[in-house]
């Protein structure tokens, strides 16, 4: 898959990358994700039996929930995503032909503080989505926009082979 940038303007669109960046972004991710449940494993005192409330909670400090729609025409597949608070040139996409990525991260001010945090319901600055698409898309033939918070994705379908009958002969 090339990586294209898409030309910037009001209604900008995202950056579109390749998968694999994208792949190794999830991966570290992933990774924080993690070391942060095992932070609040170790301040419950390494108590056991609350492993998926301790991911749930670090997922959810770390990473943005980013709602998404998929719909489907005879010639293209359209995906919207809510991304409210973040720019065209904080998010990316990647579209082979049967799976998009869709990322994004944008800058948080350092907060100096000698509070411990105990709840927190301020917004992610950070989120991934990985969708499996339900045909298969030229992703040369992608486009995207963001405006007002919504990014929208439309992707054309490849053209499916049409059947052909074959007559059998006797040898």
């Amino acid at each position: 898959m090339q990586s294209q940038a898409i030309q910037k303007e009001e209604k900008a669109s995202p950056l579109f990358v390749e998968a694999e960046k994208l792949f190794n972004e999830m991966k570290e991710l992933s990774q924080t994700v993690a070391h942060r449940a095992y932070q609040f494993f170790e301040e419950r005192g390494r108590q056991i039996g609350h492993e998926l409330e301790d991911w749930f909670r670090a997922e959810s400090e770390l990473m943005r929930r980013v709602p998404v729609e998929i719909r489907e025409t005879d010639e293209q597949i359209i995906v919207r995503a809510e991304v409210p608070g973040f720019t065209a040139s904080e998010i990316k996409v990647s579209v082979e032909p049967k799976n998009l990525i869709i990322s994004g991260q944008t800058e948080q001010p350092k907060e100096e503080t000698t509070a411990q945090k105990v709840y927190s319901e301020i917004c992610a600055a950070r989120f991934c989505r990985h969708l499996e698409l339900p045909a298969e898309v030229d992703p040369t033939r992608a486009a995207a926009t963001l405006r007002n918070g919504i990014l929208e994705l439309t992707m054309t379908k490849v053209a499916a082979d049409k059947a052909v009958n074959v007559e059998v002969k006797s040898a």
